[in-house]
């Protein structure tokens, strides 16, 4: 069940992915990933939480930007790491 949090009002109308690659913190440090989310407010690539490093997770704490989208094909939604619910 989808819900409203006052992150979803903050975000950009558009944002660019950083790689098509893969997490691109993964990428610079040569480590393996699960699944990819991309930062809504930013355009970051980072690996979900079943990944090793979490480095989805990891930035939207420590760039304040809470909801990110899967960036897996197929898949269409949104999840904000604050509120811990998708939007």
């Amino acid at each position: 069940m989808s819900e409203t949090c006052a992150h979803v009002v903050t975000l950009p109308s558009d944002v660019t992915p950083s790689t098509t690659a893969g997490c691109e913190d993964c990428l610079r440090i040569g480590s393996r990933w699960v699944h990819l989310r991309e930062c809504l407010s930013c355009g970051h690539v980072g690996c979900c939480d079943s990944s090793p490093n979490r480095h989805a997770r990891a930035h939207a704490g420590t760039a304040d930007h809470p909801v990110v989208r899967s960036f897996e094909p197929g898949e269409d939604w949104r999840w904000c790491f604050v509120d811990e619910t998708f939007v």
